[in-house]
């Protein structure tokens, strides 16, 4: 449906208008990485609600991780959060979606495109980066790195491999650093829908509209990855890792960096409340991603 090119995302050119972009599941795209014995940086494949099938024209190493997908090689299962040898000619295919909403596709020695700005990421609006700026489709050839024959030694298992969805009654739980605290507390007693119309640049949120919500845009200022946005129609927009890098609508809360990769797995329709939180404990739910991943 929508596979794109993407590494951790482009950064310090956010001062001259250019977005992050980056897979938006940062946490499970390093994981795939780790297992195929990658650097964290390289690029792989973001894989969203509906999975391709990959022919591969030359011996590799591949895991995936995050959304949970039925995975077969050669119409054999094959599992999830696991290196996997694949021979040439070999046919990886994505069926049944079971949870989440991206998987993500790691190759030892990651994709061979061209940087752009220092990252391999791609920016679909623009058409900047990836695969020609663009998501892949049926007959794109897309071109691996060669891997020395000493590379599949760094192959290894990691630990908390998988994303806690972390539901309450069916729905998401995203913790947040709050902003405005009259707005907020509003947010915080509704449950919230992802509408339809959300992609890469922002989820748009549906539930009960927040009542005290600002008239007209203000001046922009620097916006956040994670940033819940407040319209003038009350129903709030969280930012994801393609918008742009400035925005002129009230900020209530931003959603911690290390709960930002769950945000990357909600489909739409699926919900989501808000839970306010502490810098501490942000920066501890951080370190404790950061330490399961060996950093």
């Amino acid at each position: 449906m929508f596979t794109t090119v993407q590494d951790l995302g482009r950064w310090h050119f956010q001062s001259r208008g250019v977005p992050v972009s980056g897979a938006l599941d940062w946490y499970s795209h390093r994981v795939a990485n780790a297992l195929v014995g990658n650097d964290r940086s390289m690029a792989g494949l973001e894989i969203t609600l509906m999975g391709p099938h990959l022919r591969f024209e030359q011996s590799a190493t591949v895991a995936v991780s995050g959304a949970f997908f039925r995975l077969t090689l050669n119409d054999v299962d094959v599992e999830m959060n696991c290196a996997i040898d694949v021979e040439p000619g070999g046919i990886l295919k994505f069926g049944e979606r079971v949870q989440g909403a991206r998987a993500y596709l790691a190759v030892a020695g990651g994709i061979d495109v061209p940087p752009v700005l220092g990252s391999r990421a791609t920016h679909a609006l623009t058409r900047m980066g990836g695969y020609h700026g663009r998501a892949l489709k049926t007959g794109d050839v897309v071109p691996l790195a060669s891997v020395p024959a000493t590379a599949r030694a760094g192959i290894r298992t990691v630990a908390g491999s998988s994303l806690s969805f972390r539901p309450v009654d069916d729905a998401a739980i995203l913790r947040v650093i709050v902003v405005d605290e009259t707005r907020f507390t509003q947010m915080a007693s509704n449950r919230f829908l992802v509408s339809p119309q959300s992609d890469r640049m922002g989820y748009r949120l549906e539930g009960g509209p927040i009542q005290d919500r600002p008239q007209g845009s203000l001046i922009s200022i620097a916006v956040p990855t994670g940033a819940i946005q407040l319209p003038p129609s009350g129903q709030p927009i969280l930012l994801m890792n393609d918008h742009a890098t400035t925005g002129g609508y009230a900020i209530a809360a931003t959603v911690i960096t290390a709960d930002v990769p769950l945000a990357g797995q909600l489909a739409p329709g699926e919900s989501v409340v808000f839970e306010a939180c502490s810098m501490d404990t942000a920066d501890a739910e951080l370190r404790r991603m950061e330490a399961a991943l060996g950093a």
